[in-house]
Protein backbone atom coordinates (compact mmCIF):
# COMPACT_ATOMS: atom_id res chain seq x y z
CA UNK A 1 0.00 0.00 0.00
CA UNK A 2 1.19 3.32 -0.75
CA UNK A 3 -0.06 6.77 1.32
CA UNK A 4 -0.41 9.64 -1.17
CA UNK A 5 -0.23 13.26 0.24
CA UNK A 6 -1.33 16.66 -1.17
CA UNK A 7 0.60 19.66 -0.84
CA UNK A 8 -0.91 23.06 -0.35
CA UNK A 9 1.46 25.26 -1.57
CA UNK A 10 5.05 25.02 -2.16
CA UNK A 11 7.22 27.58 -0.34
CA UNK A 12 9.73 27.39 2.15
CA UNK A 13 8.40 24.40 4.43
CA UNK A 14 6.88 22.53 1.79
CA UNK A 15 9.46 22.37 -0.50
CA UNK A 16 11.40 20.72 3.08
CA UNK A 17 9.23 17.56 2.35
CA UNK A 18 9.97 16.18 -0.59
CA UNK A 19 14.03 16.69 0.57
CA UNK A 20 12.79 14.47 3.95
CA UNK A 21 10.75 11.63 1.88
CA UNK A 22 14.18 11.11 -0.42
CA UNK A 23 16.74 11.66 2.34
CA UNK A 24 15.38 9.79 4.76
CA UNK A 25 13.12 7.77 2.34
CA UNK A 26 14.37 4.47 4.29
CA UNK A 27 13.68 5.26 7.78
CA UNK A 28 10.32 6.83 7.03
CA UNK A 29 8.65 3.90 5.13
CA UNK A 30 9.94 1.78 7.69
CA UNK A 31 8.58 3.77 10.60
CA UNK A 32 5.25 4.54 8.69
CA UNK A 33 4.66 0.83 7.48
CA UNK A 34 4.29 2.03 4.08
CA UNK A 35 5.63 4.22 1.56
CA UNK A 36 4.14 8.06 1.26
CA UNK A 37 4.21 9.62 -1.68
CA UNK A 38 2.97 13.41 -2.97
CA UNK A 39 0.60 12.72 -5.60
CA UNK A 40 0.02 16.93 -6.28
CA UNK A 41 0.85 19.55 -5.27
CA UNK A 42 -1.78 22.52 -5.07
CA UNK A 43 0.02 26.20 -6.54
CA UNK A 44 -1.45 29.84 -6.81
CA UNK A 45 -1.38 30.06 -10.59
CA UNK A 46 -0.41 28.58 -13.79
CA UNK A 47 2.94 30.64 -13.91
CA UNK A 48 3.85 29.77 -10.68
CA UNK A 49 3.10 26.09 -12.21
CA UNK A 50 5.93 26.58 -15.26
CA UNK A 51 8.14 28.25 -12.59
CA UNK A 52 8.31 25.07 -10.40
CA UNK A 53 8.14 22.41 -13.92
CA UNK A 54 11.01 24.99 -15.40
CA UNK A 55 13.46 24.13 -11.73
CA UNK A 56 13.19 20.11 -12.31
CA UNK A 57 10.46 19.52 -10.05
CA UNK A 58 8.49 16.62 -11.76
CA UNK A 59 5.29 17.26 -9.27
CA UNK A 60 2.00 17.16 -10.70
CA UNK A 61 1.37 20.81 -9.82
CA UNK A 62 -2.36 21.95 -9.99
CA UNK A 63 -3.98 24.84 -9.65
CA UNK A 64 -7.54 23.99 -8.54
CA UNK A 65 -8.10 22.50 -5.05
CA UNK A 66 -10.78 20.31 -6.47
CA UNK A 67 -8.87 18.69 -7.89
CA UNK A 68 -7.24 16.58 -4.88
CA UNK A 69 -10.63 16.85 -3.12
CA UNK A 70 -12.42 14.97 -5.74
CA UNK A 71 -8.98 12.69 -6.18
CA UNK A 72 -9.83 9.27 -3.94
CA UNK A 73 -6.14 8.12 -4.01
CA UNK A 74 -5.19 10.90 -1.66
CA UNK A 75 -5.07 10.06 2.20
CA UNK A 76 -3.60 13.44 3.49
CA UNK A 77 -3.61 16.88 2.72
CA UNK A 78 -0.92 18.69 3.79
CA UNK A 79 -1.38 23.04 4.38
CA UNK A 80 1.21 25.09 4.45
CA UNK A 81 0.15 28.28 2.95
CA UNK A 82 -0.06 30.15 5.96
CA UNK A 83 -2.53 33.04 7.15
CA UNK A 84 -6.05 32.39 7.47
CA UNK A 85 -7.54 32.30 4.04
CA UNK A 86 -7.96 30.69 2.06
CA UNK A 87 -6.33 28.01 4.31
CA UNK A 88 -9.27 27.65 6.56
CA UNK A 89 -11.34 27.03 3.48
CA UNK A 90 -9.25 24.70 1.66
CA UNK A 91 -8.73 22.54 4.76
CA UNK A 92 -12.30 23.11 5.95
CA UNK A 93 -13.36 21.26 2.23
CA UNK A 94 -10.50 18.84 2.52
CA UNK A 95 -12.15 17.10 6.17
CA UNK A 96 -15.57 17.34 4.47
CA UNK A 97 -14.09 15.25 1.50
CA UNK A 98 -12.61 12.73 4.34
CA UNK A 99 -9.01 13.62 4.09
CA UNK A 100 -6.87 13.81 7.33
CA UNK A 101 -5.21 17.55 7.08
CA UNK A 102 -1.60 17.77 8.81
CA UNK A 103 -1.19 21.80 9.09
CA UNK A 104 1.35 23.63 11.14
CA UNK A 105 -1.11 27.34 10.71
CA UNK A 106 -0.43 28.34 14.04
CA UNK A 107 -3.18 31.61 13.46
CA UNK A 108 -5.63 29.85 11.87
CA UNK A 109 -5.66 26.65 14.86
CA UNK A 110 -5.51 29.63 17.35
CA UNK A 111 -8.44 31.60 16.13
CA UNK A 112 -10.55 28.87 14.37
CA UNK A 113 -8.97 25.47 15.73
CA UNK A 114 -12.11 24.27 17.78
CA UNK A 115 -14.34 24.61 14.76
CA UNK A 116 -11.98 22.77 12.22
CA UNK A 117 -11.46 19.78 14.71
CA UNK A 118 -15.40 19.68 14.85
CA UNK A 119 -15.42 19.56 11.75
CA UNK A 120 -13.13 16.81 11.36
CA UNK A 121 -14.79 14.87 14.18
CA UNK A 122 -18.03 14.81 12.05
CA UNK A 123 -16.24 13.16 8.86
CA UNK A 124 -14.21 10.79 10.47
CA UNK A 125 -10.83 11.82 9.90
CA UNK A 126 -8.20 14.03 12.13
CA UNK A 127 -6.27 17.32 11.93
CA UNK A 128 -2.42 17.22 13.15
CA UNK A 129 -0.43 20.01 14.03
CA UNK A 130 2.72 19.76 15.48
CA UNK A 131 4.56 21.88 13.82
CA UNK A 132 2.37 24.57 14.78
CA UNK A 133 4.58 25.70 18.04
CA UNK A 134 8.13 25.74 18.16
CA UNK A 135 8.45 24.75 14.29
CA UNK A 136 11.37 21.55 15.33
CA UNK A 137 10.57 20.90 19.01
CA UNK A 138 8.11 18.26 19.58
CA UNK A 139 6.02 19.53 21.97
CA UNK A 140 2.93 19.17 21.41
CA UNK A 141 3.14 15.48 21.20
CA UNK A 142 5.18 15.01 23.73
CA UNK A 143 2.61 16.62 26.41
CA UNK A 144 -0.20 14.45 24.58
CA UNK A 145 1.64 11.31 25.41
CA UNK A 146 4.40 11.42 27.88
CA UNK A 147 2.43 13.87 30.00
CA UNK A 148 -0.86 11.83 30.12
CA UNK A 149 0.13 10.41 33.80
CA UNK A 150 1.33 13.80 35.38
CA UNK A 151 -0.42 17.36 36.09
CA UNK A 152 1.42 20.09 34.34
CA UNK A 153 1.13 23.13 36.22
CA UNK A 154 2.66 25.97 34.62
CA UNK A 155 4.57 25.99 30.97
CA UNK A 156 6.70 28.86 30.37
CA UNK A 157 8.20 29.55 26.77
CA UNK A 158 10.34 31.46 24.80
CA UNK A 159 8.50 31.13 21.51
CA UNK A 160 8.68 33.72 18.88
CA UNK A 161 12.37 33.68 17.26
CA UNK A 162 11.91 37.01 15.96
CA UNK A 163 12.03 38.83 19.09
CA UNK A 164 14.43 36.39 21.07
CA UNK A 165 16.70 36.97 18.55
CA UNK A 166 15.96 41.12 18.69
CA UNK A 167 15.94 40.57 22.58
CA UNK A 168 19.33 38.63 22.46
CA UNK A 169 21.39 41.43 20.68
CA UNK A 170 19.68 43.89 23.08
CA UNK A 171 20.91 42.08 25.75
CA UNK A 172 24.11 40.96 24.70
CA UNK A 173 24.98 44.37 22.27
CA UNK A 174 23.17 46.83 23.91
CA UNK A 175 21.18 47.69 20.97
CA UNK A 176 18.19 49.52 20.78
CA UNK A 177 14.64 48.56 19.38
CA UNK A 178 15.21 49.56 15.90
CA UNK A 179 18.79 48.45 15.37
CA UNK A 180 17.91 44.74 16.62
CA UNK A 181 14.92 44.94 14.39
CA UNK A 182 17.11 46.27 11.50
CA UNK A 183 19.23 43.36 11.94
CA UNK A 184 16.32 40.78 12.27
CA UNK A 185 14.65 42.34 8.69
CA UNK A 186 18.38 42.40 7.17
CA UNK A 187 18.68 38.40 7.85
CA UNK A 188 15.26 37.73 6.94
CA UNK A 189 14.28 36.77 10.61
CA UNK A 190 11.51 39.71 10.55
CA UNK A 191 8.69 39.96 8.10
CA UNK A 192 8.18 43.53 6.39
CA UNK A 193 5.30 44.11 8.76
CA UNK A 194 6.74 42.67 11.85
CA UNK A 195 3.93 43.26 14.36
CA UNK A 196 2.81 40.05 14.90
CA UNK A 197 6.41 38.83 16.17
CA UNK A 198 7.79 42.44 18.32
CA UNK A 199 4.10 42.77 19.63
CA UNK A 200 3.49 39.22 20.77
CA UNK A 201 0.75 37.86 18.91
CA UNK A 202 2.84 35.05 17.57
CA UNK A 203 3.57 33.64 20.58
CA UNK A 204 -0.34 34.20 21.76
CA UNK A 205 -1.68 32.30 19.62
CA UNK A 206 1.06 29.45 20.37
CA UNK A 207 -0.10 29.91 24.27
CA UNK A 208 -4.04 29.34 23.16
CA UNK A 209 -2.72 25.98 21.62
CA UNK A 210 -0.40 24.94 24.56
CA UNK A 211 -3.45 25.70 26.84
CA UNK A 212 -5.21 22.70 25.00
CA UNK A 213 -2.63 20.07 25.39
CA UNK A 214 -1.21 21.29 28.43
CA UNK A 215 -4.25 22.06 30.56
CA UNK A 216 -7.20 20.59 28.67
CA UNK A 217 -8.79 24.07 28.53
CA UNK A 218 -9.28 26.36 24.99
CA UNK A 219 -8.51 30.02 26.08
CA UNK A 220 -9.68 31.79 23.78
CA UNK A 221 -6.74 34.27 21.68
CA UNK A 222 -8.54 37.57 22.86
CA UNK A 223 -8.24 36.45 26.77
CA UNK A 224 -4.15 35.63 26.19
CA UNK A 225 -2.91 39.01 27.65
CA UNK A 226 -0.06 40.13 25.04
CA UNK A 227 2.62 42.93 25.32
CA UNK A 228 5.51 43.14 22.86
CA UNK A 229 9.10 44.24 22.81
CA UNK A 230 8.77 47.36 21.48
CA UNK A 231 8.60 50.01 24.39
CA UNK A 232 12.45 47.92 26.24
CA UNK A 233 15.22 50.22 26.02
CA UNK A 234 18.73 49.68 26.74
CA UNK A 235 18.43 51.01 29.94
CA UNK A 236 16.19 48.71 31.11
CA UNK A 237 18.16 46.09 29.49
CA UNK A 238 21.45 47.17 32.12
CA UNK A 239 19.42 47.10 35.32
CA UNK A 240 17.80 43.78 34.43
CA UNK A 241 21.46 42.87 33.99
CA UNK A 242 23.05 44.63 37.34
CA UNK A 243 20.32 42.86 39.19
CA UNK A 244 20.72 39.35 37.83
CA UNK A 245 18.23 39.16 34.91
CA UNK A 246 18.05 38.76 31.15
CA UNK A 247 14.93 40.15 29.76
CA UNK A 248 13.11 37.84 27.18
CA UNK A 249 9.46 37.95 25.70
CA UNK A 250 8.25 34.90 27.76
CA UNK A 251 4.62 33.05 26.70
CA UNK A 252 3.51 32.03 30.31
CA UNK A 253 0.57 29.30 31.07
CA UNK A 254 -0.36 29.03 35.00
CA UNK A 255 -3.24 26.85 36.33
CA UNK A 256 -4.38 28.27 39.93
CA UNK A 257 -6.67 27.29 42.35
CA UNK A 258 -9.60 29.39 40.42
CA UNK A 259 -8.77 28.55 37.09
CA UNK A 260 -6.07 28.95 33.80
CA UNK A 261 -4.61 32.28 32.69
CA UNK A 262 -2.11 33.04 29.86
CA UNK A 263 0.10 35.71 28.81
CA UNK A 264 2.50 36.85 26.96
CA UNK A 265 4.77 39.80 28.38
CA UNK A 266 8.61 40.87 28.33
CA UNK A 267 9.84 38.91 31.35
CA UNK A 268 12.82 39.99 33.96
CA UNK A 269 14.33 36.16 34.31
CA UNK A 270 16.66 35.01 36.94
CA UNK A 271 20.54 34.32 35.30
CA UNK A 272 20.43 31.08 35.80
CA UNK A 273 16.89 30.08 34.79
CA UNK A 274 16.81 27.94 31.81
CA UNK A 275 15.00 30.23 29.56
CA UNK A 276 17.36 32.91 30.15
CA UNK A 277 19.96 30.88 28.25
CA UNK A 278 17.95 30.49 24.92
CA UNK A 279 19.86 32.92 22.53
CA UNK A 280 19.21 34.06 18.93
CA UNK A 281 16.46 33.00 16.98
CA UNK A 282 16.09 29.29 19.08
CA UNK A 283 12.90 28.21 20.67
CA UNK A 284 11.93 26.73 24.07
CA UNK A 285 9.19 25.69 26.31
CA UNK A 286 9.62 24.99 29.88
CA UNK A 287 7.47 22.66 31.38
CA UNK A 288 6.39 22.58 35.52
CA UNK A 289 4.88 19.49 36.26
CA UNK A 290 3.53 17.71 39.60
CA UNK A 291 5.62 14.47 38.26
CA UNK A 292 8.18 15.20 35.98
CA UNK A 293 8.99 18.86 38.36
CA UNK A 294 10.92 20.97 35.53
CA UNK A 295 11.73 19.82 32.18
CA UNK A 296 12.96 22.40 28.99
CA UNK A 297 12.16 21.47 25.46
CA UNK A 298 14.78 23.22 23.54
CA UNK A 299 15.36 23.61 19.36
CA UNK A 300 14.51 25.59 16.42
CA UNK A 301 11.17 26.89 16.34
CA UNK A 302 11.37 27.45 12.57
CA UNK A 303 13.03 26.85 9.11
CA UNK A 304 12.29 24.90 6.20
CA UNK A 305 13.78 21.49 7.35
CA UNK A 306 13.00 21.44 11.34
CA UNK A 307 9.37 22.54 10.40
CA UNK A 308 8.72 20.06 7.75
CA UNK A 309 10.16 17.35 10.19
CA UNK A 310 7.70 18.19 12.47
CA UNK A 311 5.32 17.73 9.95
CA UNK A 312 6.57 14.60 8.28
CA UNK A 313 6.51 13.19 11.54
CA UNK A 314 2.58 13.94 11.61
CA UNK A 315 2.35 12.30 8.02
CA UNK A 316 4.38 8.95 9.48
CA UNK A 317 1.55 8.67 12.17
CA UNK A 318 -1.59 8.98 9.99
CA UNK A 319 0.33 6.63 7.56
CA UNK A 320 0.40 4.28 10.53
CA UNK A 321 -3.09 3.93 11.19
CA UNK A 322 -4.43 4.11 7.68
CA UNK A 323 -2.37 1.18 6.76
CA UNK A 324 -3.41 -0.84 9.03
CA UNK A 325 -7.02 0.11 9.03
CA UNK A 326 -7.76 2.13 12.61
CA UNK A 327 -9.69 4.97 13.28
CA UNK A 328 -7.47 7.22 14.40
CA UNK A 329 -7.23 9.47 17.44
CA UNK A 330 -7.57 12.61 17.78
CA UNK A 331 -4.09 14.54 17.90
CA UNK A 332 -5.20 15.94 21.96
CA UNK A 333 -7.64 14.03 23.68
CA UNK A 334 -7.62 16.18 26.67
CA UNK A 335 -10.42 18.47 27.37
CA UNK A 336 -12.15 20.05 30.43
CA UNK A 337 -14.13 22.95 30.53
CA UNK A 338 -12.43 26.29 30.20
CA UNK A 339 -12.55 28.23 33.50
CA UNK A 340 -10.36 31.68 33.32
CA UNK A 341 -8.53 32.29 37.05
CA UNK A 342 -9.38 35.59 39.03
CA UNK A 343 -7.07 38.35 38.74
CA UNK A 344 -6.39 38.04 43.39
CA UNK A 345 -5.33 34.72 42.33
CA UNK A 346 -2.50 35.99 39.79
CA UNK A 347 0.65 37.34 42.05
CA UNK A 348 3.93 38.51 40.48
CA UNK A 349 6.43 40.74 40.82
CA UNK A 350 6.86 43.87 38.29
CA UNK A 351 9.43 46.44 37.57
CA UNK A 352 8.25 49.32 36.69
CA UNK A 353 9.90 52.33 34.70
CA UNK A 354 9.25 56.24 35.39
CA UNK A 355 10.28 59.18 34.04
CA UNK A 356 9.60 62.19 35.88
CA UNK A 357 11.07 66.15 37.08
CA UNK A 358 13.99 65.59 38.74
CA UNK A 359 12.93 67.37 42.14
CA UNK A 360 12.32 66.93 45.54
CA UNK A 361 8.97 64.53 46.65
CA UNK A 362 8.51 62.84 43.17
CA UNK A 363 9.53 59.61 44.69
CA UNK A 364 6.55 60.10 47.57
CA UNK A 365 4.34 60.56 45.25
CA UNK A 366 4.75 57.06 43.93
CA UNK A 367 5.35 55.65 47.32
CA UNK A 368 2.02 56.89 48.04
CA UNK A 369 0.45 55.31 45.10
CA UNK A 370 1.94 51.73 45.47
CA UNK A 371 1.33 52.38 49.10
CA UNK A 372 -2.50 52.71 48.50
CA UNK A 373 -2.71 49.37 46.58
CA UNK A 374 -1.37 47.72 49.56
CA UNK A 375 1.88 46.91 47.70
CA UNK A 376 5.57 47.98 48.93
CA UNK A 377 9.57 48.38 46.95
CA UNK A 378 11.47 46.09 47.22
CA UNK A 379 14.22 48.25 45.49
CA UNK A 380 14.23 51.35 43.86
CA UNK A 381 16.88 53.06 41.74
CA UNK A 382 16.74 57.10 40.38
CA UNK A 383 19.21 58.61 38.45
CA UNK A 384 19.08 62.12 36.11
CA UNK A 385 18.19 62.03 32.71
CA UNK A 386 20.88 64.20 31.09
CA UNK A 387 20.70 68.44 31.85
CA UNK A 388 16.71 68.50 31.40
CA UNK A 389 16.36 67.91 35.40
CA UNK A 390 14.54 64.78 34.54
CA UNK A 391 14.84 61.67 36.87
CA UNK A 392 14.41 58.51 35.37
CA UNK A 393 13.04 55.96 38.63
CA UNK A 394 12.85 52.10 38.42
CA UNK A 395 11.32 50.02 40.98
CA UNK A 396 10.73 46.47 41.46
CA UNK A 397 7.96 45.98 43.60
CA UNK A 398 6.96 43.12 45.85
CA UNK A 399 4.33 40.49 45.09
CA UNK A 400 1.15 42.09 43.67
CA UNK A 401 -2.00 40.45 42.46
CA UNK A 402 -2.98 41.23 39.05
CA UNK A 403 -5.75 43.81 40.43
CA UNK A 404 -2.81 45.59 42.16
CA UNK A 405 -0.42 45.92 39.37
CA UNK A 406 -3.75 47.11 36.67
CA UNK A 407 -4.52 49.60 39.06
CA UNK A 408 -1.72 50.74 39.72
CA UNK A 409 -0.52 51.53 36.00
CA UNK A 410 -3.62 53.22 35.15
CA UNK A 411 -2.58 55.51 37.97
CA UNK A 412 0.66 55.82 37.69
CA UNK A 413 -0.65 56.88 33.77
CA UNK A 414 -2.78 59.57 34.96
CA UNK A 415 -0.13 61.15 37.25
CA UNK A 416 0.29 64.58 36.22
CA UNK A 417 4.03 65.10 35.92
CA UNK A 418 4.78 61.42 35.57
CA UNK A 419 5.71 59.08 32.34
CA UNK A 420 5.20 55.19 32.84
CA UNK A 421 7.95 54.28 30.00
CA UNK A 422 7.50 50.48 30.92
CA UNK A 423 6.45 47.64 33.04
CA UNK A 424 8.02 44.37 32.75
CA UNK A 425 6.82 40.99 34.97
CA UNK A 426 9.50 39.52 37.61
CA UNK A 427 9.80 35.88 37.58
Amino acid sequence: MTINIALLGFGTVASGIPFLLKENGEKITAQAGTEIQIAKVLVRDDAEKQGLLAQGHQYEFVTDITSILNDDTIDIVIELMGRIEPAKTFITQALQAKKHVVTANKDLLAVHGTDLLKVATDNGVVLYYEAAVAGGIPILRTLANSYTADKITKILGVVNGTSNFMMTKMVDEGWTYDEALAEASRLGYAESDPTNDVDGIDAAYKMVILSQFAFGMTIKFEDVRHEGIRNITPEDVKLAQKLGFVIKLVGEIVERPSGIYAEVVPTFLPKNHQLATVNGVMNAVFVESIGINEAMFYGPGAGQKPTATSVVADVIELAKGIDRGEVLPAFNTFTRETVYATKEDLVDKYYFAIETEDKAGQLLHLAELFHAENVSFEQVFQENIGDNHRASIAIISHKMDLNQFDSLVEKISNLDGFTLRNTIKVI
